[in-house]
């Protein structure tokens, strides 16, 4: 592929000779002849003038570019769809493997593909396009929508509902019980059947070994565009709305609401019954114990304005020293006290 028709297929004005042939993509600083690049940090500047790449996606006012630039207004996103004109385009083809279980009154759309060792229940649907990888686990009734992508070892519970354009990574469970037990008189616990439902709308991608468990009663519910990392846990009866991302490792529990365009990065927790307000951030770490307002940028535990943790984890530092000289001042206010007053 030609870099000139690279920059048609981005958008992208082109400074530079189009007719030079680009096989692959790779970072700044490994990027060599016959590779394309990107540059959308300045803290990447120096790496940038030393680039041996063919071509540097970069933004429009950047200078100093030592090969051909394609001109951006992002781009980083102009980067991602040109890592996407050198992905591998394979997929399986068409069809039920013969070493796949498929129930008799499931519904497979003809052009969709079933892996080996894949297992599809009762009354189950998959629809068209979708391709399910080896040992993938789709349970009675569930319903599976257009285009969707399961990797192996994804196990889909009886009757979740996935949307179209769904992509789940190897070992994604949906719709595993929620956490839930009532506590007897004699202290042991007994369990609450988990009989509610989980839907996963469109466009939803979910990192690998990930979790989004259904509720006693009701749904879990993860709203369209949504994003979710590795090793995330979504609990029972969970609300996460439009285009939230979710970083490694986070956690939220029960019946808790994000709203639209939450960002969380890893290792944030997050309460039960909390309400999460629309575009609120949250910085690795952060521990949420109580509801947040809309637009929050928040750090630390419990939780506190973003600007506030960092003046008190410059202060987290000193501690010690700062206990030294709390210590002399209060000695030296004892000795001051214990001193015989002058004679007037």
């Amino acid at each position: 592929m030609t870099l000139g028709e690279i920059a048609e297929h981005l958008g992208c004005r082109l400074e530079g000779e189009g007719s030079v042939e680009i096989h692959g993509v790779a970072a700044l600083e490994d990027a060599g002849p016959g590779q394309i690049t990107f540059f959308a940090n300045a803290r990447y500047a120096a790496a940038l003038r030393a680039t041996r790449a063919a071509a540097v996606i970069a933004a429009h006012a950047v200078e100093g570019v030592p090969c051909a630039v394609l001109r951006a207004a992002d781009p980083y996103l102009a980067f991602a769809r040109a890592v996407e004109l050198f992905a591998d385009a394979w997929r399986p083809a068409a069809g039920v493997h013969s070493q796949a279980v498929v129930d008799g009154s499931a519904e497979v759309a003809a052009d969709a593909s079933i892996g080996p060792f894949a297992v599809v229940g009762e009354g189950a649907r998959i629809g068209a396009r979708t391709i399910v990888h080896a040992h993938v686990t789709i349970g009675r009734f569930a319903r599976i929508g257009e285009d969707c992508l399961l990797h192996s070892h994804v196990s889909i519970r009886e009757r979740v509902r996935i949307g179209d354009r769904v992509i789940l990574q190897n070992g994604v469970v949906i719709g595993a019980d929620g956490y839930g037990f009532a506590r007897r008189a004699d202290g042991s616990h007994h369990k609450i059947p988990q009989i509610g439902g989980v839907t996963i709308e469109d466009d939803v991608e979910i990192g690998a070994n990930s979790t989004v468990d259904r509720p006693a009663v009701g749904e879990t519910r993860i709203s369209a565009g949504t994003k979710i990392d590795n090793l995330v846990q979504v609990a029972h009866g969970v609300r996460v709305g439009r285009h939230v991302l979710l970083a490694a490792q986070v956690g939220v529990a029960g019946s808790s609401v994000l709203e639209d365009q939450v960002t969380l990065a890893g290792q944030v927790g997050v309460a039960g019954h909390l309400t999460i307000g629309r575009g609120t951030i949250a910085t690795a770490q952060t521990g949420i114990p109580n509801s947040v307002e809309a637009g929050s940028f928040i750090s630390g535990y419990p939780a506190i304005p973003n600007r506030e943790w960092l003046k008190a984890s410059a202060v987290f530092r000193k501690l010690p020293e700062l206990r030294k000289l709390v210590g002399e001042l209060q000695r030296r206010v004892a000795d001051l006290e214990c001193a015989p007053a002058d004679d007037p």
